[in-house]
C-alpha cells in the first residue's frame, strides 16, 4: 500500500522533507499546502505534486490523504496538529510542538483518544552521530557525565534558511533549545530534574532574547551546558560534545568525531549506522513505518511532551526574571 501524504509549508524545512521521501519506498507527495499559492504551485511542480492549496482544511478534506506533515509556523503547530487527528490522519510536526503547554498536552489527549500516529520533529534522534552514541549508550559501552551544546546561528533580521524574509519569528527556547533538552534526556536515559535559564537583553524589532543560557541536570546525575545565540557570526550550526565515562565525542550535525587529550581528533565513521546519512530523511523513514507497523515512533508527541514541561519551567523562570 502507498502512504499518500500531504505536507504543509514549502518553505526550507519543507523541501528538505519533500527531498527525504523521495527516497523512502512507497509513499508518495500528493498534495502540498502553503500560504505563497504561485510559489507553492513551483515548488510542486518540481516534485510532481498534482494538488496544491493554501488551505490545510482543504487537503485534510482528501479522502486519499493518508499523512500529514507539518512545517509551518511554530504557532500553528499545535492547533494544526490537533486539526489532523481530528479528520483522522497521521501526523508529524516540525520542532516545537507547541510554545504553550497546555495545547501540547491537547495534543496528546487527541492522540490518545483517536489512535492515530503523530510524532514531533526531534531530528537530533535520528542524525547518525547522535545514533551512534545513543548505540553505545544501549550497549552499555559509554555514560554521559556531561554534554556542552552550542547552538549558534547570526539571524539579526527575520530570514530563513533560504535566506528569504520569514512571516513568523523564531525562538531559542521554543525552538532551538527543544532539540538538546530532549535530546539530552534521550541520551541520559533519565527524566530532566533541574533546569535554569538566563537570556540576554530583549531585540527591539524582533521582540526575542537573541543570547540565552541554559543549565540542565538528570535525574541520574548527568549534566548539561547549552549556550544559544542570534548574535554569532560563524561558524553557524549546533555543536555537541558528549563527555562520558569511556571516551569523549563532539558531534557536528551527521559528523562525528573522537577527541583524545594527547593527539588530533579521530573520525568517526558513521555511515553505516543506519540506511541513510540524511537525518530528516531517517525521521520521516521512521513516521511512515510506524504507520504502516501500528506502532508508536520514536520522538512520539508522547515521548517528547516531557521536553516542553522543562521549558515551560524555563520560560517561568525567565519571566519572573525579567
Amino acid at each position: 500500500m502507498t502512504i499518500k501524504a500531504a505536507l504543509a509549508g514549502a518553505g526550507a524545512f519543507g523541501i528538505k522533507h519533500l527531498d527525504g521521501i523521495k527516497n523512502i519506498d512507497g509513499v508518495e507527495v500528493v498534495s502540498l499546502i502553503s500560504r505563497d499559492l504561485g510559489k507553492t504551485k513551483e515548488v510542486a511542480d518540481q516534485y510532481n505534486i498534482k494538488h496544491v492549496t493554501t488551505d490545510l482544511a482543504e487537503s485534510l478534506a482528501l479522502k486519499e490523504v493518508d499523512a500529514v506533515i507539518l512545517c509551518t509556523p511554530t504557532q500553528m503547530h499545535a492547533a494544526q496538529t490537533k486539526a489532523c487527528l481530528e479528520a483522522g490522519k497521521h501526523v508529524q510536526v516540525e520542532i516545537p510542538l507547541c510554545d504553550v503547554l497546555k495545547d501540547g498536552e491537547e495534543v496528546l489527549a487527541l492522540q490518545k483518544k483517536t489512535g492515530k500516529v503523530a510524532m514531533v520533529g526531534h531530528t537530533r534522534r535520528f542524525n547518525p552521530s547522535h545514533q551512534y552514541v545513543h548505540k553505545k549508550i544501549a550497549a552499555g559501552e559509554f555514560n554521559i557525565q556531561q554534554m556542552d551544546v552550542q547552538t549558534y546561528f547570526f539571524r539579526r533580521t527575520n530570514m530563513n534558511a533560504l535566506g528569504q524574509p520569514r512571516s513568523w519569528t523564531d525562538h531559542l527556547l521554543w525552538h532551538h533549545a527543544a532539540h538538546t533538552v530532549d535530546l539530552f534526556a534521550y541520551q541520559a536515559g533519565s527524566p530532566i530534574a533541574k533546569a535554569n535559564a538566563v537570556q540576554g537583553p530583549i531585540h527591539k524589532d524582533l521582540g526575542i532574547a537573541m543570547d540565552m543560557s541554559i543549565q540542565l541536570k538528570a535525574e541520574n546525575g548527568a549534566i548539561c551546558t547549552l549556550s544559544l545565540s542570534f548574535n554569532n557570526d560563524g561558524p553557524l550550526g549546533t555543536f555537541f560534545r558528549y563527555i562520558g565515562d569511556t571516551a569523549t565525542y563532539i558531534a557536528r550535525y551527521d559528523d562525528l568525531v573522537q577527541t583524545h587529550s594527547k593527539g588530533p581528533e579521530t573520525p568517526v565513521d558513521v555511515s553505516q549506522v543506519d540506511v541513510s546519512m540524511n537525518g530528516i530523511e531517517l525521521q520521516d523513514r521512521e513516521f511512515f513505518a510506524a504507520i504502516r507497523e501500528g506502532r508508536e515512533p520514536n520522538s512520539s508527541v508522547a515521548q517528547v511532551l516531557p521536553c516542553y514541561r522543562v521549558l515551560q519551567q524555563m520560560e517561568r523562570q525567565l519571566q519572573s526574571a525579567g
